[in-house]
């Protein structure tokens, strides 16, 4: 245990909260303990970095969404789309080393992309969801979408829904294929084998996308949980225009998100051992907050990975209003989600990305903090998890006092 730092046995509903949390941050803590009273929680870890020093550090309930067996320090879940910010800094990484220009055409490294009116995406559309392609007209079966080989090629086959590079809307699932196919042509690995050897693999981050067989026990059952309606946002209950978006099978919504058809089973081995860049990175909480934490600052004698220029790319508007698919405003950086009503972080100027019905990961250059949380039970939110939100409160509130 570091200096600071205190070990929470905080008792709550049937649920033990362990870990540590340095001294002020008690109030993270006791959002924790809340979630399980309150909001359902089954399993789920939270960790926190500010400049580089892990704060927080805290784990509770089962490790399966429908087990007993505990979890414990080290237990991973499935992000969802929280690998979206894993993934994009893949690219932003070759850019950085001159190795992948954000403003050549997508068709310069994938010259099969250009058709069907496609010459004019730019890799910075991939990045920024105005690449126009967030729905298939042939959606993939589950097993085609674990195959490296058919989600790029249905992508590069696709006509755009809109004029590429002229509005915005949340590539869901299309999003890492078009991804993990431009770090292929570049590098001649996919973004999994890319970050485990170049990234994750030397920071020792417990962090996969594609997970090895060996890490296999670690990782707990997901499945949906259910808790009280929140306030605002995107979730559980949204705006009569969203949700006749979800439920319209013709609307843009609908289809991105049934870009696979069924949507594979999140606890099948095969789809946990798959590389999907969009959806299906496997990390801790610490894994996850460390991750951020190294983009942007000196980490346990690691170097920041982002350069100062990075950072801003990672963090600088690229997209906002409203989106074509989400159906609510949204704002994007390069890769990333940022601050906004939709997905609120730490400040206006954090950048980093939610997973679909839980996991959130982001980082905050001005004040220095990394935040990773995971859990195994999703609810019905899209962007902005009531459980996470709470942990986020309570870090502002604890970094302001």
């Amino acid at each position: 245990m570091g200096e600071g730092e205190h070990r929470s046995e905080t008792r709550s509903t049937d649920v033990d909260v362990h870990g540590t949390v340095a001294e002020g941050f008690e109030p993270v803590r006791e959002a924790f303990a809340r979630n399980f009273q309150s909001l359902g929680e089954r399993g789920a870890a939270v960790a926190v970095y500010r400049d580089g020093q892990r704060i927080v550090d805290l784990w509770a309930g089962t490790k399966d969404v429908d087990g007993t067996a505990p979890w414990e320090h080290g237990t991973a879940q499935v992000v969802r789309s929280a690998t979206k910010g894993v993934a994009a800094a893949v690219l932003l990484l070759l850019h950085q080393r001159g190795q992948l220009d954000l403003d050549a055409p997508v068709g310069h490294y994938w010259p099969e992309f250009k058709a069907r009116g496609k010459e004019r995406v730019l890799v910075r559309h991939v990045l920024n969801h105005r690449a126009g392609l967030p729905v298939l007209d042939r959606p993939l079966t589950p097993e085609q979408a674990l195959d490296p080989l058919r989600g790029p090629e249905a992508v590069a086959a696709q006509a755009p829904a809109w004029e590429p590079g002229t509005d915005h809307g949340y590539h869901a699932l299309t999003y890492g294929w078009l991804l993990d196919e431009l770090v292929r042509r570049v590098t001649g690995q996919g973004t999994g084998d890319w970050l485990a050897s170049q990234l994750t693999g030397p920071l020792g981050l417990d962090l996969w996308l594609g997970l090895p067989e060996t890490e296999a026990g670690r990782v707990g059952r997901t499945g949906r949980v259910e808790g009280p309606e929140p306030a605002g946002g995107l979730r559980s209950r949204p705006k009569r225009s969203v949700t006749e978006a979800y439920e319209d099978p013709a609307s843009l919504t609908r289809r991105a998100f049934a870009a696979i058809t069924p949507f594979p089973d999140q606890n099948d081995p095969a789809y946990r051992a798959a590389a999907l860049p969009a959806t299906n990175a496997i990390a801790t909480a610490d894994g996850l907050a460390r991750f951020y934490a190294t983009l942007i600052g000196d980490t346990a004698g690691t170097a920041r990975l982002f350069t100062p220029e990075t950072v801003e790319l990672a963090r600088a508007e690229e997209s906002a209003g409203p989106d074509r698919v989400l159906v609510v405003g949204t704002r994007f950086g390069l890769g990333y989600m940022l601050h906004g009503s939709a997905s609120p972080f730490l400040t206006p100027g954090s950048f980093g990305h939610p997973g679909r019905g839980g996991a959130l990961g982001f980082a905050d250059p001005e004040t220095g903090i990394a935040f990773g949380y995971v859990t195994n039970g999703f609810r019905k939110t899209v962007t902005a998890d009531p459980r996470a939100q709470g942990l986020v409160r309570a870090v502002r509130g604890a970094i302001s006092m």
